[in-house]
């Protein structure tokens, strides 16, 4: 999978990079390659909670009522 990222220098100093393609998901670093390697850690992060939100949407599909019992069982 591929992203698009925006790398913009600081007056300050450093790079922010940010992903158009996900709101909210940006970083940052001292340098261009330190800027990059930030932003692939925030785009895998960002996947993973994206992912998890759906398939908490995709459990309560499952639970139909409030007499639904959730018990946990080990395999």
């Amino acid at each position: 999978m591929k992203f698009k990222v925006v790398l913009e220098p600081q007056p300050e100093g450093g790079y922010v990079a940010y992903v158009p393609a996900l709101p909210g998901c940006f970083s940052q670093g001292e340098t261009k390659e330190e800027a990059l390697k930030n932003i692939k850690e925030a785009i895998e992060l960002y996947l993973e909670v994206l992912e998890e939100k759906e398939l908490g949407k995709t459990m309560k599909k499952f639970i139909r009522s409030e007499k639904s019992h959730i018990v946990e069982v080990s395999l």
